[in-house]
């Protein structure tokens, strides 16, 4: 069947990361989680002590980042280096998650990151997730979702998972940082988290990760069998044409 690129869009803690992970191991394609790449330049910023916050830095400081993705064989997920360094457990610390969304809204970021994102899928049978994927970076991506959940599930989905790495954070705090993200992600200038319009709409509040996938599993079948199709008919037209 014919290589597509799926884009997945959302709010944190909808779990799409998760599911994509899942979705690519499946289809044997490339996973790219788009909101590391974003985590590792406020990783960066941070533990440089540097204020991201001023134009001038930030310009003078992105030629100096470097992001790669690396398969980890023991988890057979990609982990994310940044410059070299393996930083996807220091990444995913609330520090970094009350200061990413804003980090998130400098332009000059964004291009950067789109830049490196577009240069990924050259070859598609790509799955990457973000909260402008099927928007910015893959408008013409063959399979678009949009994934969502009610507030109170992806609030406790996100402190289970703060839990479990040890953070020390309450409820309530985890509650007020997504909520100030998503205004954030919905309303900055650039590339604002968004539904494409001809995303199809995922909500898994109610549903199970084997749920889940079973769901995205059969779209992205009924998707690939179509493509196939109308590669099939665009060679038989042509085929005809050259006999007349």
């Amino acid at each position: 069947m014919r290589k597509i690129i799926i884009a997945i869009d959302g709010f944190s803690s909808c779990g799409k990361s998760t599911m994509a992970k899942d979705l690519a191991k499946k289809l044997d394609y490339r996973y790219v989680d788009s909101g590391a790449m974003y985590r590792a330049v406020t990783f960066y910023f941070m533990s440089k002590h540097l204020d991201y916050t001023q134009h001038s830095i930030v310009l003078s400081e992105l030629p100096n980042i470097h992001i790669e993705f690396h398969l980890n064989t023991e988890t057979k997920n990609s982990d994310t280096y940044l410059n070299g360094e393996n930083v996807e457990e220091k990444i995913r610390g609330m520090n970094v998650s009350m200061h990413v969304s804003n980090v998130s809204t400098i332009k000059e970021v964004r291009h950067a990151m789109v830049a490196l994102q577009k240069q990924m899928s050259r070859s598609k049978a790509i799955v990457m997730d973000g909260r402008d994927i099927g928007t910015a970076v893959f408008p013409n991506a063959e399979l678009k979702i949009f994934v969502t959940a009610n507030p109170e599930t992806r609030a406790q989905r996100r402190y289970k998972e703060l839990q479990v790495k040890g953070e020390d954070v309450t409820m309530e705090e985890v509650k007020q940082n997504l909520a100030e993200r998503d205004h954030i992600d919905s309303t900055r200038k650039e590339s604002p988290l968004q539904q494409a319009e001809d995303a199809i709409v995922l909500d898994n509040s109610h549903l199970s990760k084997e749920q889940q996938m079973e769901f995205v599993y059969n779209l992205v079948m009924e998707k690939k069998l179509m493509e196939d199709i109308q590669l099939h008919q665009l060679h038989f037209s042509q085929g005809e044409r050259d006999l007349v």
